[in-house]
Protein backbone atom coordinates (compact mmCIF):
# COMPACT_ATOMS: atom_id res chain seq x y z
CA UNK A 1 0.00 0.00 0.00
CA UNK A 2 2.51 2.71 -1.19
CA UNK A 3 3.11 4.34 -4.75
CA UNK A 4 6.80 2.42 -4.41
CA UNK A 5 5.18 -0.83 -4.84
CA UNK A 6 2.91 0.42 -7.43
CA UNK A 7 5.84 1.79 -9.40
CA UNK A 8 7.31 -1.79 -9.67
CA UNK A 9 4.11 -2.90 -10.68
CA UNK A 10 2.02 -0.64 -12.98
CA UNK A 11 5.12 2.32 -13.32
CA UNK A 12 3.32 4.13 -16.66
CA UNK A 13 0.06 4.22 -14.87
CA UNK A 14 -0.51 7.96 -14.07
CA UNK A 15 -0.55 8.35 -10.34
CA UNK A 16 -2.33 12.27 -10.60
CA UNK A 17 -3.27 14.67 -13.87
CA UNK A 18 -3.70 18.26 -13.14
CA UNK A 19 -6.66 19.12 -14.64
CA UNK A 20 -6.34 22.27 -16.62
CA UNK A 21 -2.77 21.24 -17.81
CA UNK A 22 -3.70 17.86 -18.38
CA UNK A 23 0.04 17.36 -16.95
CA UNK A 24 -0.05 13.68 -16.05
CA UNK A 25 2.72 12.06 -13.69
CA UNK A 26 2.89 8.11 -13.42
CA UNK A 27 4.15 5.93 -10.66
CA UNK A 28 7.61 5.82 -11.89
CA UNK A 29 8.16 9.30 -12.00
CA UNK A 30 6.59 9.89 -8.39
CA UNK A 31 8.76 7.12 -7.01
CA UNK A 32 11.37 8.60 -8.63
CA UNK A 33 10.97 11.92 -7.78
CA UNK A 34 9.85 11.18 -3.91
CA UNK A 35 12.68 9.48 -3.32
CA UNK A 36 15.10 12.02 -4.76
CA UNK A 37 12.99 14.46 -2.47
CA UNK A 38 14.09 12.09 0.49
CA UNK A 39 17.22 12.38 -0.09
CA UNK A 40 17.64 15.88 -0.36
CA UNK A 41 16.13 16.51 3.12
CA UNK A 42 17.96 14.24 4.63
CA UNK A 43 21.10 16.40 2.97
CA UNK A 44 19.96 18.84 4.93
CA UNK A 45 20.34 16.72 7.87
CA UNK A 46 16.22 16.26 8.54
CA UNK A 47 16.11 13.06 10.27
CA UNK A 48 12.91 10.80 11.16
CA UNK A 49 10.83 13.29 13.14
CA UNK A 50 11.77 16.18 11.92
CA UNK A 51 9.09 18.65 10.24
CA UNK A 52 8.89 20.54 6.71
CA UNK A 53 6.08 22.45 5.88
CA UNK A 54 4.35 23.19 2.43
CA UNK A 55 2.39 26.04 1.52
CA UNK A 56 1.31 25.57 -2.08
CA UNK A 57 -1.93 26.23 -4.50
CA UNK A 58 -2.69 22.82 -6.34
CA UNK A 59 0.65 21.73 -8.31
CA UNK A 60 2.34 18.56 -10.04
CA UNK A 61 4.90 18.97 -7.02
CA UNK A 62 2.49 19.00 -4.62
CA UNK A 63 2.34 14.95 -3.87
CA UNK A 64 5.88 14.33 -4.93
CA UNK A 65 7.15 16.56 -1.99
CA UNK A 66 4.45 14.92 0.59
CA UNK A 67 5.67 11.32 -0.66
CA UNK A 68 9.05 12.23 -0.21
CA UNK A 69 8.44 13.42 3.24
CA UNK A 70 6.85 10.33 4.22
CA UNK A 71 9.52 7.97 3.16
CA UNK A 72 12.00 10.04 5.32
CA UNK A 73 10.06 9.81 8.45
CA UNK A 74 8.89 13.10 8.37
CA UNK A 75 5.88 15.39 9.38
CA UNK A 76 4.57 17.53 6.82
CA UNK A 77 2.49 20.36 7.68
CA UNK A 78 -0.11 21.29 4.89
CA UNK A 79 -0.41 25.12 5.54
CA UNK A 80 -3.53 27.03 3.58
CA UNK A 81 -2.62 28.61 0.59
CA UNK A 82 -5.17 31.65 1.95
CA UNK A 83 -3.24 32.69 5.24
CA UNK A 84 -1.75 35.76 5.64
CA UNK A 85 1.81 36.51 6.66
CA UNK A 86 1.27 36.46 10.38
CA UNK A 87 -0.93 33.30 10.36
CA UNK A 88 1.51 31.65 8.47
CA UNK A 89 4.32 32.26 10.64
CA UNK A 90 2.14 31.23 13.62
CA UNK A 91 1.79 27.24 11.85
CA UNK A 92 5.19 27.27 11.17
CA UNK A 93 7.03 28.52 14.34
CA UNK A 94 4.44 26.14 16.32
CA UNK A 95 5.05 23.17 14.29
CA UNK A 96 8.78 23.48 14.26
CA UNK A 97 9.31 23.41 10.62
CA UNK A 98 12.60 23.51 9.13
CA UNK A 99 11.87 23.79 5.69
CA UNK A 100 9.10 25.44 3.78
CA UNK A 101 8.45 24.67 0.22
CA UNK A 102 5.88 27.31 -1.42
CA UNK A 103 4.75 27.60 -4.73
CA UNK A 104 4.72 30.81 -6.89
CA UNK A 105 0.82 30.64 -6.97
CA UNK A 106 0.13 31.29 -3.23
CA UNK A 107 1.00 35.36 -4.51
CA UNK A 108 2.26 38.78 -2.62
CA UNK A 109 2.43 36.70 1.25
CA UNK A 110 5.64 35.04 -0.20
CA UNK A 111 7.57 38.46 -0.43
CA UNK A 112 6.52 38.94 3.45
CA UNK A 113 7.49 35.56 4.68
CA UNK A 114 11.45 35.56 4.61
CA UNK A 115 11.86 38.21 7.46
CA UNK A 116 9.38 36.35 9.65
CA UNK A 117 10.91 33.18 9.53
CA UNK A 118 14.64 33.23 10.33
CA UNK A 119 16.29 29.96 10.37
CA UNK A 120 13.80 28.28 8.09
CA UNK A 121 15.17 26.73 4.53
CA UNK A 122 13.11 28.13 1.77
CA UNK A 123 12.19 26.70 -1.51
CA UNK A 124 10.09 27.63 -4.15
CA UNK A 125 8.63 25.55 -6.43
CA UNK A 126 8.48 26.50 -10.18
CA UNK A 127 10.49 30.00 -11.10
CA UNK A 128 11.85 30.85 -7.71
CA UNK A 129 12.90 33.69 -6.62
CA UNK A 130 15.50 35.00 -3.83
CA UNK A 131 16.02 34.24 -1.20
CA UNK A 132 13.80 31.11 -2.11
CA UNK A 133 15.38 28.29 -3.40
CA UNK A 134 14.68 26.49 -6.68
CA UNK A 135 13.11 23.17 -6.15
CA UNK A 136 13.20 21.20 -8.91
CA UNK A 137 16.55 21.92 -9.36
CA UNK A 138 17.90 20.96 -5.85
CA UNK A 139 15.83 17.85 -6.02
CA UNK A 140 17.05 16.94 -9.39
CA UNK A 141 20.35 16.62 -8.19
CA UNK A 142 19.86 13.93 -6.06
CA UNK A 143 19.78 10.01 -6.36
CA UNK A 144 16.40 8.58 -7.58
CA UNK A 145 17.35 5.75 -4.86
CA UNK A 146 15.16 5.15 -1.69
CA UNK A 147 17.41 6.55 1.82
CA UNK A 148 19.00 4.14 3.78
CA UNK A 149 17.45 4.64 6.71
CA UNK A 150 13.02 4.75 5.05
CA UNK A 151 10.63 4.67 7.70
CA UNK A 152 6.85 6.15 7.29
CA UNK A 153 6.31 9.51 8.18
CA UNK A 154 3.08 11.31 8.47
CA UNK A 155 0.75 14.62 7.97
CA UNK A 156 0.66 16.79 10.92
CA UNK A 157 -1.99 19.16 10.00
CA UNK A 158 -3.80 22.21 11.66
CA UNK A 159 -7.50 22.69 12.38
CA UNK A 160 -8.95 24.97 9.92
CA UNK A 161 -9.24 27.82 12.61
CA UNK A 162 -13.35 28.58 11.21
CA UNK A 163 -13.68 29.32 15.08
CA UNK A 164 -10.43 30.88 16.29
CA UNK A 165 -6.59 29.90 16.23
CA UNK A 166 -5.75 26.53 14.31
CA UNK A 167 -4.82 23.90 16.33
CA UNK A 168 -2.03 21.09 15.39
CA UNK A 169 -2.46 17.81 15.40
CA UNK A 170 0.52 15.35 15.74
CA UNK A 171 0.24 11.43 15.43
CA UNK A 172 2.63 9.47 16.69
CA UNK A 173 5.33 8.15 14.18
CA UNK A 174 4.96 4.72 14.43
CA UNK A 175 8.69 3.81 13.48
CA UNK A 176 7.28 1.29 11.01
CA UNK A 177 7.65 0.86 7.00
CA UNK A 178 6.75 3.09 4.52
CA UNK A 179 3.87 0.63 3.16
CA UNK A 180 2.56 -0.69 6.56
CA UNK A 181 -1.46 -0.74 6.19
CA UNK A 182 -3.18 2.75 6.24
CA UNK A 183 -6.32 2.50 7.94
CA UNK A 184 -8.40 5.45 5.54
CA UNK A 185 -7.33 3.44 2.61
CA UNK A 186 -8.33 0.29 3.64
CA UNK A 187 -12.14 2.18 4.74
CA UNK A 188 -11.91 3.98 1.19
CA UNK A 189 -11.64 0.39 -0.54
CA UNK A 190 -13.65 -1.60 1.72
CA UNK A 191 -16.49 0.91 2.74
CA UNK A 192 -16.66 3.22 -0.35
CA UNK A 193 -15.90 0.83 -3.11
CA UNK A 194 -12.61 3.00 -3.97
CA UNK A 195 -10.65 0.39 -6.85
CA UNK A 196 -7.35 -0.26 -7.12
CA UNK A 197 -7.18 0.88 -10.85
CA UNK A 198 -10.05 3.33 -9.51
CA UNK A 199 -9.84 7.46 -11.47
CA UNK A 200 -10.37 9.42 -8.43
CA UNK A 201 -11.17 13.37 -8.63
CA UNK A 202 -9.98 15.60 -6.41
CA UNK A 203 -11.64 19.41 -6.24
CA UNK A 204 -10.75 20.61 -3.36
CA UNK A 205 -7.18 22.20 -1.77
CA UNK A 206 -4.84 19.24 -1.34
CA UNK A 207 -3.84 21.75 2.12
CA UNK A 208 -7.09 20.47 3.62
CA UNK A 209 -6.66 16.89 5.82
CA UNK A 210 -9.94 15.48 4.01
CA UNK A 211 -8.32 15.89 -0.01
CA UNK A 212 -4.79 14.85 0.72
CA UNK A 213 -5.49 11.93 2.95
CA UNK A 214 -8.01 10.34 -0.08
CA UNK A 215 -5.49 11.19 -2.36
CA UNK A 216 -2.85 9.80 -0.81
CA UNK A 217 -5.44 6.73 0.12
CA UNK A 218 -5.62 6.74 -3.54
CA UNK A 219 -2.29 5.96 -4.07
CA UNK A 220 -1.77 3.62 -1.24
CA UNK A 221 -4.28 1.38 -3.53
CA UNK A 222 -2.61 2.33 -7.14
CA UNK A 223 -5.53 4.46 -8.86
CA UNK A 224 -5.06 7.72 -10.48
CA UNK A 225 -6.02 11.34 -9.00
CA UNK A 226 -7.43 13.85 -11.34
CA UNK A 227 -6.54 17.20 -9.40
CA UNK A 228 -8.62 20.52 -10.13
CA UNK A 229 -6.51 23.09 -9.65
CA UNK A 230 -9.51 24.92 -8.96
CA UNK A 231 -13.39 24.03 -8.39
CA UNK A 232 -15.38 25.10 -11.58
CA UNK A 233 -18.95 23.23 -11.36
CA UNK A 234 -19.05 22.34 -14.68
CA UNK A 235 -15.45 21.42 -15.32
CA UNK A 236 -15.99 19.20 -12.70
CA UNK A 237 -18.82 17.21 -14.54
CA UNK A 238 -16.92 17.82 -17.78
CA UNK A 239 -13.92 15.73 -16.26
CA UNK A 240 -16.02 13.21 -14.97
CA UNK A 241 -17.09 12.33 -18.34
CA UNK A 242 -13.48 12.93 -19.54
CA UNK A 243 -11.79 10.58 -17.70
CA UNK A 244 -15.09 8.38 -16.23
CA UNK A 245 -14.24 9.16 -12.53
CA UNK A 246 -15.85 6.39 -10.49
CA UNK A 247 -15.52 8.48 -7.14
CA UNK A 248 -14.43 11.90 -5.37
CA UNK A 249 -14.77 13.59 -2.30
CA UNK A 250 -16.85 16.90 -1.85
CA UNK A 251 -18.17 19.11 0.13
CA UNK A 252 -21.76 20.00 -0.05
CA UNK A 253 -20.60 23.50 -1.41
CA UNK A 254 -19.49 21.54 -4.82
CA UNK A 255 -22.92 20.23 -4.60
CA UNK A 256 -24.94 23.30 -4.30
CA UNK A 257 -22.97 24.95 -7.36
CA UNK A 258 -23.30 21.65 -9.53
CA UNK A 259 -27.28 21.88 -8.73
CA UNK A 260 -27.37 25.61 -9.23
CA UNK A 261 -25.97 25.18 -12.78
CA UNK A 262 -28.78 25.96 -15.92
CA UNK A 263 -30.78 22.22 -16.35
CA UNK A 264 -29.48 22.21 -19.89
CA UNK A 265 -25.76 22.24 -18.85
CA UNK A 266 -26.48 19.56 -16.38
CA UNK A 267 -27.80 17.76 -18.86
CA UNK A 268 -24.71 18.11 -21.00
CA UNK A 269 -22.26 15.64 -19.17
CA UNK A 270 -22.51 11.67 -18.34
CA UNK A 271 -21.61 11.01 -14.64
CA UNK A 272 -22.74 7.91 -14.89
CA UNK A 273 -18.98 6.68 -14.16
CA UNK A 274 -19.67 7.87 -10.59
CA UNK A 275 -19.60 4.51 -7.70
CA UNK A 276 -18.96 6.25 -4.98
CA UNK A 277 -19.02 10.10 -3.97
CA UNK A 278 -17.74 10.70 -0.25
CA UNK A 279 -18.92 14.21 1.33
CA UNK A 280 -18.01 15.67 4.89
CA UNK A 281 -16.22 18.72 6.23
CA UNK A 282 -19.78 20.95 6.30
CA UNK A 283 -23.70 20.11 6.59
CA UNK A 284 -25.20 19.60 3.64
CA UNK A 285 -28.76 20.52 3.53
CA UNK A 286 -31.38 17.74 3.31
CA UNK A 287 -32.64 19.32 -0.26
CA UNK A 288 -29.34 19.62 -1.27
CA UNK A 289 -28.32 15.39 -0.72
CA UNK A 290 -32.07 14.78 -1.94
CA UNK A 291 -31.09 16.40 -5.60
CA UNK A 292 -27.48 15.08 -5.75
CA UNK A 293 -28.83 11.35 -5.23
CA UNK A 294 -31.60 11.75 -7.25
CA UNK A 295 -29.26 13.00 -10.34
CA UNK A 296 -26.46 10.92 -9.09
CA UNK A 297 -27.63 7.66 -7.93
CA UNK A 298 -27.36 5.95 -4.71
CA UNK A 299 -23.70 6.27 -4.26
CA UNK A 300 -23.71 9.49 -2.04
CA UNK A 301 -21.24 8.60 0.84
CA UNK A 302 -21.44 10.94 4.01
CA UNK A 303 -19.23 10.70 7.03
CA UNK A 304 -18.57 12.91 10.02
CA UNK A 305 -15.13 13.20 11.68
CA UNK A 306 -12.32 15.53 12.17
CA UNK A 307 -8.68 16.25 11.51
CA UNK A 308 -8.55 15.53 15.65
CA UNK A 309 -9.52 11.16 14.86
CA UNK A 310 -11.27 10.81 17.86
CA UNK A 311 -14.30 9.47 16.07
CA UNK A 312 -16.40 8.43 12.62
CA UNK A 313 -19.58 8.09 11.72
CA UNK A 314 -20.85 7.25 8.37
CA UNK A 315 -24.57 6.88 6.09
CA UNK A 316 -24.73 5.55 2.89
CA UNK A 317 -27.76 6.65 0.64
CA UNK A 318 -30.15 4.06 1.67
CA UNK A 319 -29.63 4.54 5.34
CA UNK A 320 -29.76 8.32 4.39
CA UNK A 321 -32.75 8.42 2.76
CA UNK A 322 -35.07 6.73 5.87
CA UNK A 323 -32.96 8.68 8.23
CA UNK A 324 -32.57 12.27 6.00
CA UNK A 325 -30.45 14.71 7.71
CA UNK A 326 -28.46 12.38 10.13
CA UNK A 327 -24.43 11.91 9.35
CA UNK A 328 -24.79 8.14 9.98
CA UNK A 329 -24.09 5.96 13.47
CA UNK A 330 -20.21 6.03 15.04
CA UNK A 331 -17.98 3.21 13.70
CA UNK A 332 -14.78 4.48 15.65
CA UNK A 333 -16.03 5.58 19.53
CA UNK A 334 -19.59 5.79 20.61
CA UNK A 335 -21.23 8.96 20.32
CA UNK A 336 -22.65 10.90 23.34
CA UNK A 337 -24.73 13.41 23.76
CA UNK A 338 -24.00 15.53 26.46
CA UNK A 339 -25.85 18.50 28.82
CA UNK A 340 -23.80 21.39 29.89
CA UNK A 341 -22.73 19.97 32.81
CA UNK A 342 -21.37 16.96 30.78
CA UNK A 343 -23.94 14.22 31.45
CA UNK A 344 -25.40 12.43 28.78
CA UNK A 345 -29.06 12.74 27.28
CA UNK A 346 -31.50 10.88 26.89
CA UNK A 347 -32.50 9.98 22.58
CA UNK A 348 -33.34 12.97 20.73
CA UNK A 349 -32.61 15.70 23.33
CA UNK A 350 -30.07 18.53 21.94
CA UNK A 351 -26.47 18.60 23.24
CA UNK A 352 -23.28 18.56 22.87
CA UNK A 353 -21.44 15.67 20.99
CA UNK A 354 -18.90 13.55 22.44
CA UNK A 355 -16.84 10.14 21.48
CA UNK A 356 -16.69 7.80 23.56
CA UNK A 357 -13.63 4.82 23.38
CA UNK A 358 -11.92 6.90 20.48
CA UNK A 359 -8.74 8.68 20.11
CA UNK A 360 -7.96 11.03 22.99
CA UNK A 361 -7.70 14.54 21.76
CA UNK A 362 -4.11 15.96 21.10
CA UNK A 363 -3.19 19.12 20.25
CA UNK A 364 0.66 20.89 19.34
CA UNK A 365 1.46 22.77 22.87
CA UNK A 366 -2.18 23.53 23.41
CA UNK A 367 -3.08 21.20 26.26
CA UNK A 368 -5.52 23.50 27.41
CA UNK A 369 -8.03 22.83 24.01
CA UNK A 370 -7.44 19.23 25.03
CA UNK A 371 -9.12 20.01 28.10
CA UNK A 372 -11.60 22.36 26.99
CA UNK A 373 -12.69 19.46 24.41
CA UNK A 374 -12.44 16.55 27.52
CA UNK A 375 -15.05 15.85 29.69
CA UNK A 376 -15.22 14.12 33.12
CA UNK A 377 -15.73 10.91 31.75
CA UNK A 378 -12.89 11.17 29.71
CA UNK A 379 -15.15 11.74 26.31
CA UNK A 380 -14.19 13.95 23.38
CA UNK A 381 -15.83 16.89 21.39
CA UNK A 382 -14.92 18.72 18.72
CA UNK A 383 -17.39 21.47 19.65
CA UNK A 384 -21.13 20.68 17.55
CA UNK A 385 -23.74 20.43 18.99
CA UNK A 386 -26.74 17.66 17.63
CA UNK A 387 -28.96 14.40 19.06
CA UNK A 388 -29.12 11.04 18.55
CA UNK A 389 -32.66 8.83 17.18
CA UNK A 390 -33.20 5.50 19.08
CA UNK A 391 -31.45 4.11 16.66
CA UNK A 392 -28.07 6.10 17.05
CA UNK A 393 -28.26 8.31 14.48
CA UNK A 394 -26.44 11.24 14.64
CA UNK A 395 -28.07 14.84 13.79
CA UNK A 396 -26.03 17.86 13.84
CA UNK A 397 -27.56 20.97 14.69
CA UNK A 398 -24.58 23.48 14.76
CA UNK A 399 -21.41 24.52 16.57
CA UNK A 400 -21.68 25.95 19.89
CA UNK A 401 -19.74 28.87 18.89
CA UNK A 402 -21.64 29.42 16.61
CA UNK A 403 -24.83 30.19 18.60
CA UNK A 404 -27.23 33.37 18.77
CA UNK A 405 -28.97 33.74 21.90
CA UNK A 406 -31.76 36.28 21.16
CA UNK A 407 -33.67 37.30 24.01
CA UNK A 408 -33.03 34.34 25.92
CA UNK A 409 -33.83 31.61 22.98
CA UNK A 410 -31.34 29.94 21.25
CA UNK A 411 -31.05 29.81 17.80
CA UNK A 412 -28.68 27.84 15.44
CA UNK A 413 -27.80 29.73 12.50
CA UNK A 414 -27.12 26.12 10.48
CA UNK A 415 -31.48 26.38 10.24
CA UNK A 416 -31.59 29.25 8.71
CA UNK A 417 -28.74 29.23 6.52
CA UNK A 418 -29.86 25.96 4.72
CA UNK A 419 -33.45 27.19 3.64
CA UNK A 420 -31.72 30.88 2.63
CA UNK A 421 -29.19 28.64 0.38
CA UNK A 422 -32.27 26.81 -0.94
CA UNK A 423 -33.66 30.56 -2.48
CA UNK A 424 -32.59 30.19 -6.03
CA UNK A 425 -31.27 33.52 -6.31
CA UNK A 426 -28.99 32.89 -3.41
CA UNK A 427 -25.65 31.26 -4.15
CA UNK A 428 -23.92 31.21 -0.18
CA UNK A 429 -25.15 32.44 2.78
CA UNK A 430 -24.21 33.10 6.73
CA UNK A 431 -25.65 33.88 10.14
CA UNK A 432 -24.50 35.28 12.56
CA UNK A 433 -25.37 37.58 15.66
CA UNK A 434 -24.69 40.59 16.04
CA UNK A 435 -25.61 42.92 19.16
CA UNK A 436 -28.53 44.56 20.05
CA UNK A 437 -29.67 46.25 22.67
CA UNK A 438 -33.11 45.15 23.42
CA UNK A 439 -32.47 41.11 23.06
CA UNK A 440 -29.04 40.80 23.50
CA UNK A 441 -28.15 39.47 19.65
CA UNK A 442 -30.15 39.51 16.74
CA UNK A 443 -30.41 37.44 14.08
CA UNK A 444 -27.94 38.54 10.51
CA UNK A 445 -27.61 37.16 7.46
CA UNK A 446 -24.94 37.80 4.87
CA UNK A 447 -26.21 36.82 1.39
CA UNK A 448 -23.96 35.99 -1.65
CA UNK A 449 -26.30 36.43 -4.30
CA UNK A 450 -25.91 34.21 -7.58
CA UNK A 451 -26.26 37.90 -9.51
CA UNK A 452 -24.06 40.65 -7.68
CA UNK A 453 -26.53 42.98 -9.61
CA UNK A 454 -29.19 42.14 -7.84
CA UNK A 455 -27.87 42.48 -4.01
CA UNK A 456 -30.87 45.72 -3.05
CA UNK A 457 -33.28 46.06 -1.21
CA UNK A 458 -35.94 44.11 -3.69
CA UNK A 459 -33.75 41.08 -3.12
CA UNK A 460 -33.19 41.76 0.59
CA UNK A 461 -37.21 42.22 0.89
CA UNK A 462 -38.02 38.91 -0.86
CA UNK A 463 -35.85 37.46 1.28
CA UNK A 464 -37.34 38.85 4.57
CA UNK A 465 -40.64 37.81 3.18
CA UNK A 466 -39.38 34.27 2.09
CA UNK A 467 -37.48 33.20 5.81
CA UNK A 468 -40.27 34.40 7.61
CA UNK A 469 -42.66 32.00 5.90
CA UNK A 470 -40.59 29.41 6.29
CA UNK A 471 -39.60 29.94 9.92
CA UNK A 472 -40.41 31.24 13.37
CA UNK A 473 -40.23 34.82 13.96
CA UNK A 474 -37.40 34.98 16.74
CA UNK A 475 -35.91 33.04 14.47
CA UNK A 476 -36.28 35.16 11.17
CA UNK A 477 -33.11 37.23 10.18
CA UNK A 478 -33.72 40.83 11.62
CA UNK A 479 -30.80 42.25 9.23
CA UNK A 480 -29.98 40.57 5.91
CA UNK A 481 -26.43 42.57 4.15
CA UNK A 482 -24.75 41.48 0.74
CA UNK A 483 -21.49 40.20 0.03
CA UNK A 484 -19.47 39.45 -3.12
CA UNK A 485 -18.29 36.25 -1.90
CA UNK A 486 -18.53 34.66 1.50
CA UNK A 487 -14.95 33.78 3.41
CA UNK A 488 -15.45 30.22 2.81
CA UNK A 489 -12.92 27.93 3.15
CA UNK A 490 -12.24 26.19 -0.12
CA UNK A 491 -13.32 22.56 1.87
CA UNK A 492 -16.80 24.11 2.28
CA UNK A 493 -15.89 25.33 6.16
CA UNK A 494 -17.10 28.88 6.73
CA UNK A 495 -14.89 31.11 8.38
CA UNK A 496 -17.79 32.40 10.41
CA UNK A 497 -15.82 34.38 12.92
CA UNK A 498 -14.38 36.76 10.70
CA UNK A 499 -18.17 38.01 9.79
CA UNK A 500 -19.34 37.59 13.24
CA UNK A 501 -16.64 39.60 14.19
CA UNK A 502 -16.96 42.34 11.80
CA UNK A 503 -20.40 42.75 13.49
CA UNK A 504 -19.11 43.54 16.72
CA UNK A 505 -16.23 45.54 15.59
CA UNK A 506 -13.31 43.01 16.82
CA UNK A 507 -9.35 43.82 15.76
CA UNK A 508 -8.22 42.32 12.36
CA UNK A 509 -12.34 41.16 11.52
CA UNK A 510 -13.16 41.48 7.75
CA UNK A 511 -15.89 43.83 7.12
CA UNK A 512 -18.77 43.08 5.62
Amino acid sequence: MHPAVHAKSHPDRPAYIMAASGEAVTYRELDDCSNQGAQLFRSMGLKAGDVIALLMDNNPRYFEIAWAAQRAGLYYTCVSSKLTAGEVEYIVGDCAAQVLIASPGVGPVLDELPSRLPGVKLFMTGEARAPYQGFEAARAAKPATPVADETAGSDMLYSSGTTGRPKGIKPALTGGPIDAPYALAMMAQQMFGFRPDGIYLSPAPLYHAAPLRWCMSVHRLGGTVVVMEKFDPEQALALIEKYKVDCGQFVPTHFVRMLKLPPEVRARYDVSSMRSAVHAAAPCPIPVKEQMIAWWGPVIHEYYAGTEGNGFCYIGSADWLTHKGSVGRALIGEVKICGEDGEPLPPRTEGIVYFAGGAPLSYHNAPEKVAEGTNRHGWTTLGDVGWVDEEGFLYLTDRKSFMIISGGVNIYPQEIENLLIGHPKVADAAVVGAPDEEMGEKVVAVVQPMDWAQAGDELRGELMAYARTHLSHVKSPRVIDFMRELPRHATGKLYKRLIRDAYWGKEGSRIV
